[in-house]
């Protein structure tokens, strides 16, 4: 099984998990409307966001096929 993890690009985590969109927008986080979210990590985002790393990883896993 894939594991969304803080390397995990924003676009490949809207691959991994269907619901990686309403996730990111509850933690405030817009990315994947961007333009760099194709090539931005999740811990980028997190870093540039303000958010918990951690925490918003293990909500990105619970959904992950």
């Amino acid at each position: 099984m894939a594991k969304i993890t803080a390397d995990t690009l924003i676009a490949d985590c809207l691959e991994l998990n269907p619901g990686a969109a309403d996730i990111l927008l509850a933690a405030g986080m817009h990315c994947f409307g961007c333009a760099l979210a194709h090539g931005e990590t999740v811990a980028e985002a997190v870093n540039a966001h303000g958010r918990d790393l951690d925490e918003l990883l293990e909500k990105l896993n619970e959904g992950v096929e």
